[in-house]
């Protein structure tokens, strides 16, 4: 099995983790004798689903059925779907990983995207559910020129999915790879060819069971694997300390740290792992990440889909509600599972397993349920990691449908054959797209093999926040908005959060990566070296009591002496297997950033020619999203429009109050 390769590094912290990266195991995470039970976990997890599948299929005869599940689903069962939907491979398996590997910035991606709900709730949902009908385009084209608007509505749809679709891609066949051994690019199509299962032949009613089934398995097992942390570690302040005390923790900070780390007490290092500034150096960094994760859910089309799914408008507000619940909680246990991840497993042994994190959780669940040699934590790594399997192709899914959506509906149906397609037809082509989208899904999905899903995720969210957001924000809530300013602000904020992530920190600059090495290199050199000592010194305390007992008159003398060095014995050994294992991890770090200077063969500058970034945010939203609004209000106002003004007053009303809400998206 290779070894992951970092092919397109997004920013200084990819960077420093290929630096880190080490080989996937080559037998799996899963030993032999166990792949029996992780191949009926997941067989049993895929069968249910499929399952499902089967009956779904039977309901799906017209476009609206395939689109949005023929509008039947209740408020309580969206919600589930809607915490399905949004609870990906980034906050499974790329946030828990984050938070093991750079502690409190890790919880960043938590924050924002569980404050992004409120947006979605007091702003979105509602008139949303009332003005659309399938699609995200369908919302734009209400008052403004339907050609225009689809067509570049749908180009930002599909530009958001791919990028989000992506992250799904890349955390299902870094998981099944590393857990049994397939190779990655198998894996990926795995994922793709269940994905399609689920699209092609049961559409979004499908889709919504398959998220509701993978939500409940998923918020399920992270409650029981938190309190399975917490049962040893202690609750919240004795669990805090656990983790300012753990040494893997301490030993990782000063590994980040470097030089700075050599003035600070091991607590010290150990508290710093709960504050900023580890991977977000500057608090800006922080806010721009922030307003990409908030706005950007209010604009990903995926989630704005399954509003459309519901009946009514209180259904509506109703599954918001539901979902910020739910979401809510899971991203407060995944401060816990990161955390303890970071203590029982050890940020090293994680990176050595897959260089992004992503497989943080999994090993956390086997280490729980007692190490890789045991049956109860095989069956639980099994477990988790079908679950987050699960998850992955459910949220490819509802991407792969709202991509294809827009490409069927908006493109085909709206612009190509001017809404004059039969049902039969719209279906038929909304199937076609599927493939064609889930085949470019697979594809992309082998070419960005070594990424940590949550930063892929997160430049999906800076494009959403940018040009979806402001342009499906202002048509909505702003009278002069029209033709002209969609289209500028859908053109303007693609490009701008796009073009300023291929100049920014999120590239790999070779320089930087080769002076990133050195410094690895030297740091695991030196830690190597207080290794060696700490392990010749172990043996000492017992000699000395060998000696003692060797000179102690009389049996009496003796028995005390004996004991004492019976549990001397056994805390050597404790300590020498876990000082062995850091040995072996930091030698491969070693090797690791010794192998990327010798991979990049005299490179100097990035894809884009550049040897330093020109930009220097990780994440473009701070700048790419007041350029999509500017774009929408400098094009509105240059653009007349007489369509987006006469229709101005029906919008208003629609979707404040939701009559007549089953016919809108078509031709006006």
């Amino acid at each position: 099995m290779h070894s992951l390769k970092n092919k397109m590094a997004p920013g200084a912290m990819a960077v420093l983790l290929s630096l880190l990266s080490l080989p996937a195991l080559a037998q799996g995470a899963v030993k032999d004798e166990y792949k029996w039970l992780t191949f009926a976990v997941f067989g049993a997890i895929i069968a249910v689903t499929m399952f499902v599948t089967y009956f779904a299929a039977r309901r799906v005869k017209t476009a609206k059925d395939f689109y949005t599940a023929g509008g039947g689903v209740s408020g309580i069962q969206n919600g589930w779907a809607i915490a399905g939907d949004y609870l990906s491979a980034a906050s499974f398996l790329g946030i828990a990983g984050l938070i093991s590997i750079w502690g409190y910035d890790g919880f960043m991606y938590s924050v924002g995207w569980l404050v992004a709900y409120i947006t979605v709730l007091l702003v979105m949902a509602e008139p949303c559910r009332n003005i659309g009908k399938y699609t995200l385009p369908d919302i734009l084209a209400y008052r403004n020129d339907p050609r225009k608007v689809r067509v570049v509505g749908a180009l930002s749809v599909v530009t958001v999915s791919t990028f989000y679709l992506t992250a799904q891609m890349v955390g299902g066949g870094v998981l099944v790879k590393t857990l049994i051994g397939i190779d990655y690019e198998i894996s990926v199509i795995a994922v793709g060819v269940l994905m399609l299962g689920y699209v092609l032949f049961g559409g979004m009613v499908a889709t919504t069971w398959v998220q509701i089934i993978k939500a409940v398995l998923l918020v399920t097992a992270s409650i029981v694997m938190v309190i399975l942390v917490w049962s040893q570690y202690g609750f919240f302040g004795d669990f805090f300390d656990a983790v300012v005390n753990d040494p893997k923790v301490q030993a990782r900070v000063a590994q980040i740290l470097g030089d700075a780390a050599k003035n600070m007490t091991p607590q010290e290092l150990g508290q710093r792992f709960l504050e900023p500034g580890l991977l977000f150096k500057a608090p800006i960094d922080q806010i721009s990440l922030g307003m990409a994760l908030v706005f950007g859910t209010a604009g990903m089309p995926h989630i704005l889909m399954r509003f459309f799914t519901v009946p009514t408008a209180q259904e509506a507000r109703k599954s918001v509600v539901w979902a910020m619940a739910i979401i809510g909680g899971f991203y407060v246990l995944t401060l816990f599972l990161g955390l303890g991840a970071a203590m029982k497993v050890g940020p090293s042994a994680i990176i050595g397993t897959d260089a992004g994190g992503n497989m943080a959780n999994p090993l956390l669940a086997q280490a729980l349920g007692g190490g890789r040699d045991s049956l109860l934590g095989n069956f639980m790594l099994a477990f988790v990691s079908a679950v987050a399997f699960a998850t992955i192709v459910a949220v490819v899914a509802g991407l792969v449908l709202a991509a294809a959506s827009a490409i069927a509906h908006d493109v085909y149906v709206g612009v190509v054959r001017g809404n004059n397609a039969s049902q039969v037809e719209q279906v038929r082509a909304a199937k076609i797209a599927t493939v064609v989208f889930g085949a470019l899904a697979v594809a992309i999905g082998i070419a960005a093999k070594g990424q940590n899903v949550a930063h892929l995720v997160a430049l999906a969210f800076a494009v959403a926040s940018s040009a979806n957001f402001p342009c499906v924000f202002l048509t909505m809530f702003w009278r002069r908005c029209n033709t002209g300013g969609i289209v500028a602000g859908m053109i303007v904020g693609t490009v701008a959060a796009i073009g300023l992530v291929l100049v920014s920190p999120d590239m790999t600059y070779p320089l930087a990566v080769k002076a990133a090495s050195e410094k690895a290199i030297v740091v695991a050199a030196d830690r190597l070296a207080k290794l060696d000592a700490e392990l010749a010194a172990l043996a000492v305390p017992r000699m000395k009591l060998n000696a003692d007992l060797a000179a102690a008159a009389g049996e009496a003398a003796k028995v005390p002496i004996r004991a004492a060095i019976e549990k001397a014995t056994a805390a050597e050994t404790e300590s020498e297997a876990r000082i062995k294992a850091e040995i072996a991890a930091t030698a491969k770090t070693k090797a690791a950033a010794q192998k990327k200077i010798d991979d990049l063969h005299g490179a100097t500058t990035s894809l884009m020619g550049l040897e330093k970034p020109l930009f220097a945010l990780k994440n473009p939203g701070l700048i790419s999203i007041p350029l999509g609004f500017l774009a929408v209000f400098v094009g509105s106002l240059l653009y007349r429009d007489k369509r987006a003004e006469d229709m101005w007053d029906e919008l208003y009303v629609r979707q404040n109050t939701g009559i007549l809400a089953a016919k809108a998206g078509g031709a006006h």
